[in-house]
Formats: structure tokens, C-alpha cells, sequence
């Protein structure tokens, strides 16, 4: 089992959500967060004063998939996000020991 951590651009998450679906994903978890990559940011005006805003809003998609599904969600991702600007974001795949359906009391595979 593998927990597969995607951090996107805000607008793409729909995108993201459906071609999860299409691959078999049936649940995520996501969440908004802020931070900088390489793009470091950007400068903005507002009323006459330029200010920096050094961290940028992205949305963190979880999902935790089987060992054998990770290839197909990680190029689902990478097929809807990508917009070919700097910032598209990046994906993180983890191994997980367990997991526990607290209402059922299933693990592993079963538990997804």
C-alpha cells in the first residue's frame, strides 16, 4: 500500500479529482495549503505599494492506493495538472505500514 501526496495549483483540482475517479481512486483528502518552489514567489501591487507574496496557495491531494495502482493515479495526475509553467507542483509516494477502516475494523487492501 502507498499513500500518494500531490501538491497542485488550486484551479487544477477538479481536473485532478475526476481522472482519480476515472482510475478507481475512491476516496482523498485535501487540503489548502501555502508554499514556494523555484518560482520563489512573485511581487504584487496593490494601491501603489509593491508588496512580496512568498507563499503561494496550492491544494495537497492524499490518497492511499495499493502497491499496483500508483503508476496509473501518478500519471493521471501528472496528465491533468501539468500546465507546463514553473509551480505545477510535485507528487510524493509513501509506503504504508497499515491501515484501519475504524467503522469495520478491515485492514490493508480492504481497508482502502
Amino acid at each position: 500500500m502507498k499513500l500518494v501526496t500531490a501538491i497542485i495549483k488550486p484551479f487544477k483540482l477538479d481536473d485532478v479529482r475526476a481522472a482519480l475517479g476515472e482510475v478507481g481512486v475512491t476516496g482523498l483528502t485535501v487540503t489548502e495549503v501555502r508554499g514556494f518552489g523555484r518560482q520563489k514567489g512573485h511581487t504584487e501591487l496593490y494601491r501603489g505599494a509593491e508588496y512580496v507574496v512568498d507563499f503561494l496557495p496550492k491544494m495537497k491531494i492524499e490518497t492511499a492506493v495499493p502497491a499496483d495502482q500508483v503508476e496509473l493515479v501518478v500519471e493521471a495526475i501528472c496528465r491533468v495538472a501539468a500546465t507546463g509553467n514553473i509551480g505545477d507542483g510535485k507528487i510524493f509516494i509513501s509506503s504504508l505500514e497499515e491501515i484501519v477502516r475504524i467503522r469495520t475494523g478491515e485492514t490493508g487492501n480492504e481497508a482502502i
